[in-house]
């Protein structure tokens, strides 16, 4: 199988996990409260628009990473694989807490270990790697800078706004957490 072939394989099998999740997590069916202030449509239209431009711009310039590395397809998979894993073992790890929206829901307990134990927002931790594999693929600096950039301006945009719910639901109990565990990055952010 060709880096072409795996890349579109684990590209659609990422596109088509999102808009699975998009239609099997309606918050409105748990009843939770709704507080996402706009953050998923912010972060969605951030997202497609990025990936058009990026794919554009990709696919009509010069690949000029490391001089344009065939080789460096390779990394990238992987690094989308994982990006992938991920952000998957993140959904999967919330269960019926997981919404696409930004909703508390008043059994809902603070997840704290797994991934979690190592950053408290895993899930983009995962999508943040998908950006960057796919910019590497494209192999083009203004595609991977755009791949990064504009999504991750959304998601800290996401991720205050989660991190206002989580703390007023939680209060001390999320507090501790956020000093104890770092946001996206373990280690380091």
């Amino acid at each position: 199988m060709t880096a072409p072939t795996i890349f579109a394989i684990l590209y659609w099998a990422w596109i088509s996990s999102e808009i699975l999740l998009q239609l099997v997590t309606p918050t409105t069916r748990r009843r939770g409260k709704l507080r996402d202030r706009g953050s998923l449509i912010v972060l969605l239209f951030v997202i497609f628009a990025s990936f058009w431009i990026a794919m554009q711009y990709g696919e009509s310039h010069p690949r000029n990473i490391l001089g344009g590395a065939h080789w460096l397809r390779i990394p990238a998979l992987v690094l989308l694989a994982g990006g992938l894993a991920v952000r998957w073992a993140a959904v999967f790890s919330l269960g019926a807490s997981f919404s696409t929206n930004v909703a508390i829901h008043a059994s809902q307990k603070l997840r704290t270990t797994g991934l979690y134990r190592l950053v408290r927002h895993p899930s983009y931790t995962g999508m943040l790697i998908i950006f960057t594999a796919v910019g590497l693929y494209e192999r083009n600096w203004l595609s991977l800078a755009v791949l990064i950039l504009f999504p991750t301006a959304a998601l800290l945009y996401r991720i205050h706004v989660e991190e206002i719910a989580l703390t007023e639901h939680f209060g001390e109990q999320y507090a501790e957490y956020k000093r104890k565990t770092r946001c996206l990055i373990p280690l380091l952010y």
